[in-house]
């Protein structure tokens, strides 16, 4: 018994969008990240929405929630792997509009292990900007919302709306004899 990848066949037109798509959403993340670093660095920080949502600047050397302090070489080695995960997924994908929100969530969530990503290797450390100011919580940046917001809505979706028959249409390993 050997195991084959088993991908479905897609259009041209889904291998193109996802790039563009991902590339779109890192280069916003990284120039809003830029224009953080301009603006935001030396200084205390501002308002945006007072008493809600306020801009800071903060060099993350972790990962969510500031845990794992330096472990660079750690998060780059992960990062890599995730994002090969994250790629056979969407090719395991079948082209259905049942679908959609799978891959589309893949795309974000790609766009946002790429965005930060380019940080750790770049600068050593994630550039965070966005900060709750109505309850105390880790300032966090676009890349993160891109991940932890997908995934939740995805888990939401695999937990409500996805049936078992669905998610066996998503395996790309296959038994054969």
């Amino acid at each position: 018994m050997t195991k084959n990848i088993d991908l479905p066949k897609h259009s041209v037109l889904y291998f193109v969008l996802a790039p563009i798509w991902v590339a779109a959403l890192v280069l916003l993340d990284q120039k809003i990240k830029q224009y953080a670093v301009q603006q935001l660095k030396g200084t205390a920080g501002s308002s945006l929405i007072p008493g809600v949502l306020g801009l800071q600047y903060v060099e993350n050397h972790g990962m969510a929630f500031g845990m794992l302090q330096n472990a660079g070489l750690f998060f780059i080695t992960v990062t890599v792997l995730v994002l090969i995960v994250f790629c056979l997924l969407y090719l395991a994908i079948p082209e259905k509009k049942r679908f959609f929100p799978i891959s589309a969530g893949l795309v974000f969530m790609t766009a946002g292990a790429i965005g930060n990503f380019i940080d750790r290797l770049r600068l050593g450390y994630v550039v965070d900007y966005l900060k709750l100011e109505f309850i105390s919580f880790p300032v966090f940046n676009l890349a993160d919302c891109f991940l932890t917001w997908t995934a939740v809505l995805l888990a939401l979706l695999f937990i409500f709306y996805y049936k078992n028959e669905d998610l066996e249409q998503i395996r790309i390993w296959k038994k054969s004899v």
